[in-house]
Order: C-alpha cells, then sequence, then structure tokens
C-alpha cells in the first residue's frame, strides 16, 4: 500500500489561537489519518484570506464567521461563494482598552470585573465627558468589518447607549497588530481574539474590560469557509477534513493537552507568543491587567457545547448585524443566501458514521437557555448553553423581520 494522501487540501489560517483546531488537524495527524495532506499557509490579514480563498490559492480557510456570508452575498471585492460545513468554537474575543481609558472609566464605576453592563455604561459616561471637553472621539479597532468582533463590540456599545458610528471611530486592524497599537497610542481600545488581548494586559499597556463568553455567552466565532464549487467537486475530501477536525476539537478540549497545544501553538509558525499568553484561553483564567484576575466560564470551547456545529441561526443572527449597521439590505434574497451559507447537512453526513451527538435542529433560539440544557440529539448526549445576551435580549431565527425592526442604533 502506497503512503500517497488520498487527498490534498490547502488551508488558509491566521495566527489566532481559534485557528487551533486546523491547525492541531495538520500537525498532530488527525488528517494524515483521514487520508489527508493538509497544507496550511499562515495568513497577515483577513483581507488576504478572504481573497485567496475567492481566487483559488485555498480550498478552505480558517474564517471570521460571518465572512462567508460576506463573500457570498457579494459585499467583498472579488464574490465568491462560500459555505460554512464546520464551527472551530465558542468565544474567546476580549475587548481591551487602553490604561488611560480604563482610568476613566474606572472614574465612572468600572470594575476589573469584566460585567458587560458596567463596563459599557463606565465607558459611556467616560465618552460623554470627552465629548463635552471637546476631545476627539477614542477609536477602537476591530479585525474585519465582516467579524464577530465588529458586531460584538456594536452590539455591547448600543445596549449601554453609545452611537458605534457616531460616539467613537471604529477602524480595521490585524489581530497580531493590535497589541502594538494599543501600545503605539494609534488606538484606545479593540476587540479581538486570544492571544492579543492577554498579550497587552501581560505587557502592561492595555486592560481587558469585558469578553465575548459574557456579552452573548457560547457564541460563534471561527469557521472553517469552503469555496463553494471546492466542496461540490470534492464532496469525498470535505468529508474527510471534517472527521479530521472533529477529533481535532476533542483534543484540544481535553485538558491533559493543555500544555502540548499551548507549545504547539506557541511556534513561530503558529502564533510565536509565550506558551504563558496562549494558558488564559485554555483554562478561561484570565490576567485583565493591573494585577487583576477573572475566571470566566465557556471563555473559549473548541469542541464541548456543540461547538462544531454550523449553526444557521449563528449565521442568521451575523446577518441581522450586517443589516443593523447599514452593510447590506434586508430582502428576502440576501435572507435565503444567508441561511444557506451554513451546511449543517454537510457535517450531519461526514460526522454519522462516527456515531457522534448530532443536534436535532439546524437551528435554534438564541439567548433561550439560562443555564446548561442537555437536549434531544441523534447519537450520544448533547448539551447546549448557556446562551443567553448580556441584555436579556433573545434571537429568534424565525421571527427576524421582528428582530431587525427592533434593534436600536444606540
Amino acid at each position: 500500500m502506497s503512503m500517497t494522501a488520498a487527498h490534498q487540501i490547502t488551508a488558509g489560517f491566521m495566527p489566532l489561537f481559534d485557528s487551533a483546531v486546523l491547525v492541531v488537524a495538520g500537525e498532530m495527524g488527525f488528517a494524515a489519518r483521514e487520508g489527508i495532506e493538509l497544507k496550511l499557509h499562515r495568513e497577515t490579514s483577513w483581507a488576504n484570506i478572504r481573497d485567496r480563498i475567492a481566487i483559488g490559492h485555498f480550498d478552505v480557510a480558517h474564517m471570521l464567521g460571518p465572512m462567508p456570508l460576506a463573500c457570498s452575498l457579494g459585499l467583498t471585492p472579488l464574490a465568491s461563494e462560500t459555505i460554512v460545513p464546520f464551527s472551530l468554537g465558542l468565544g474567546g474575543n476580549c475587548v481591551t482598552v487602553s490604561n488611560a481609558v480604563w482610568e476613566g472609566m474606572a472614574a465612572h464605576g468600572a470594575a476589573p470585573d469584566l460585567e458587560p453592563a458596567r463596563a459599557g455604561t463606565a465607558l459611556g459616561v467616560f465618552i460623554r465627558e470627552r465629548a463635552a471637553a471637546g476631545r476627539e472621539p477614542l477609536r477602537f479597532a476591530v479585525v474585519h468589518p465582516h467579524s464577530g468582533h465588529n458586531y460584538e463590540l456594536r452590539y455591547w456599545l448600543a445596549a449601554c447607549g453609545i452611537d458605534p458610528d457616531r460616539d467613537i471611530e471604529i477602524v480595521i486592524v490585524p489581530p497580531p497588530f493590535m497589541a502594538d497599537a494599543l501600545s503605539a497610542g494609534r488606538i484606545d481600545g479593540y476587540c479581538v481574539g486570544e492571544p492579543w488581548n492577554s498579550a497587552a494586559a501581560a505587557a502592561g499597556t492595555g486592560r481587558i474590560v469585558t469578553v465575548k463568553a459574557l456579552l452573548w455567552r457560547n457564541s460563534p466565532e471561527k469557521v472553517i469557509g469552503v469555496r463553494r464549487s471546492w466542496a461540490e467537486e470534492n464532496p469525498e475530501a470535505l468529508a474527510a477534513l471534517l472527521r479530521a477536525l472533529h477529533h481535532s476539537a476533542r483534543w484540544c478540549q481535553d485538558p491533559a493537552n493543555r500544555g502540548a497545544l499551548a507549545a504547539l501553538m506557541a511556534r513561530p509558525a503558529f502564533l510565536g507568543q509565550p506558551e504563558a499568553i496562549q494558558m488564559p484561553v485554555l483554562t478561561g483564567r484570565l490576567l485583565l491587567g493591573g494585577g487583576a484576575e477573572r475566571s470566566v466560564e465557556d471563555f473559549f470551547l473548541p469542541f464541548d457545547k456543540a461547538a462544531n456545529f454550523p449553526w444557521k441561526s449563528h449565521a442568521l443572527w451575523f446577518y441581522t448585524q450586517m443589516v443593523r449597521w447599514g452593510q447590506l439590505a434586508h430582502t428576502p434574497q440576501n435572507l435565503a443566501i444567508a441561511r444557506d451559507c451554513y451546511r449543517p447537512d454537510l457535517y450531519r453526513s461526514a460526522l454519522k458514521p462516527l456515531g457522534v451527538a448530532l443536534p436535532g435542529a439546524n437551528a435554534k433560539v438564541e439567548g433561550a437557555l439560562k443555564v446548561a440544557t442537555p437536549v434531544g440529539s441523534a447519537g450520544a448526549s448533547l448539551v447546549l448553553g448557556p446562551d443567553g445576551f448580556f441584555d436579556g435580549e433573545i434571537f429568534d431565527p424565525d421571527r427576524i423581520d421582528a428582530y431587525i425592526a427592533g434593534q436600536k442604533r444606540a
């Protein structure tokens, strides 16, 4: 028997901890075991990932959850039909501000407890105080316009009475440059995935003020984006990749593997950051800066709580935010494209032979589960939630018109 791989797959990724499931699939042999030669390419910006998948350099890529929607909806320079058959995890982002902004927030009641409403209210008072004094608006960075980071930052600010388009400035900065941009004084805060928040806290240049896992508990983050044409031409290769990613995600979730995973991700080819900077995302024990520490339940989940299932309700929530912030018109055609972008059917067919727990539905009401809840599933038992939004809102994917109509700008 020859040892040549049955499938060659080229994959792009960004230096973020939530690329781990893809990286581990290649580096720890899970892809090879499924007959795949997985070629990993590290990229420097999300725009490069987006463009290189569109022109066929990559078959699949580590992607921002809303990016395949943007590609498929024609919101990108090179429109390309991109689908999502697998999610790379839940949570993992933080909002970090400069020490000066933190002092301003603390003067108005912010505490080092990551509480979104308290932090947001204090930030709002500080922003209005600066405006009254005639000072420039604060500048916050996100990693890409079509990112969960942009939408969750805006969602948090708007729910706390801050208009993200008028009261602050939002700019785009690639993830690995965030901490340096903050310490250089080019930006006042940012929303990014780990380890680029812990990096600023460890350097003493920034303070972590809230986290995605508290803004919307067990919420979607990165995904595997796949060129639709490639997926249709290579169904066996895609199914094999999804099985490899499933085994990799399970390995990444296991606490016994944390040391090995941190050491792997610390390599220059992946994150090039010390292992100590990776541990907060793995343990949920965050060093916030200034000596403060906080443990966050379900801070980042690469496998548990159906973290890899591409829920259509996640795609549809991202769609509502594209509409909310003026990136897209709400039309039946656009809604249908967004709904068809996430492909739980491909996930199910690839994983069914493994006998693993699969949700009974393709979408769920987001924000309805107040506690971790066992749910009906095919295969082994499955626990979902809690999945609440910090402001108590509920997103029902069957009532999208009402949800969009009810969204305030601030």
